[in-house]
Formats: structure tokens, C-alpha cells, sequence
């Protein structure tokens, strides 16, 4: 059982790498970089217990809390880098009245 539940998982993803470099836009992206950082955990998880290796949860538990901060890191730094972009397009452009 545990050893279908680790191949669901590797399809999943490969499903969230395929999404992470097709994907629409750039929060189609990230989200998909979220998930699969995700079932990494999961998988990290599965694969200790079938292997009978509970330290492999402090790994998964590891993983899961860098996953959360790159992820609040690059929203953060895509939002402002957007943000930026979109304002410059917006500007007004100052006629000279001479």
C-alpha cells in the first residue's frame, strides 16, 4: 500500500515540474514550485517509514519550513518586481509645453 502511495506521489510530481515550467503565469509557477515542494515532504515521509527510518521526519519537517520561506521569499520579490513594472508602463508621460 505504502509503495503505491510512493509512485502516486512521484507522478504527482512530475505533474507539478511539468506545470512549474508550462505554466501560464508566474503565480501558476510558484504554486506549482509550492506543491511540489510539498509532496517532496510527503514523499520524505513515506519513504522513512518504509525504510523504518523515523529521523527522516526531522528531514521532511526541515524541508518543509525552507520550502514556506523560499516561497514567501520569491512572492514577495516577484510582487515588487511586478509592481515596479507595471508603474513604469503606467506613467504618465510629461509633455514639455514650451
Amino acid at each position: 500500500m505504502l509503495t503505491a502511495a510512493t509512485i502516486a506521489i512521484l507522478v504527482v510530481m512530475i505533474l507539478a515540474i511539468i506545470r512549474c515550467i508550462v505554466g501560464p503565469s508566474l503565480y501558476d509557477r510558484i504554486l506549482a514550485f509550492n506543491m511540489f515542494g510539498t509532496k517532496t515532504v510527503l514523499l520524505i515521509s513515506v519513504l522513512g517509514f518504509l525504510m523504518g527510518r523515523p529521523e527522516f521526519l526531522d528531514i521532511a519537517l526541515v524541508y518543509a519550513l525552507i520550502n514556506f520561506i523560499s516561497v514567501i521569499g520569491v512572492l514577495r520579490f516577484s510582487d515588487s518586481a511586478e509592481f515596479n513594472h507595471q508603474r513604469q508602463e503606467q506613467a504618465p508621460i510629461k509633455e514639455d509645453k514650451r
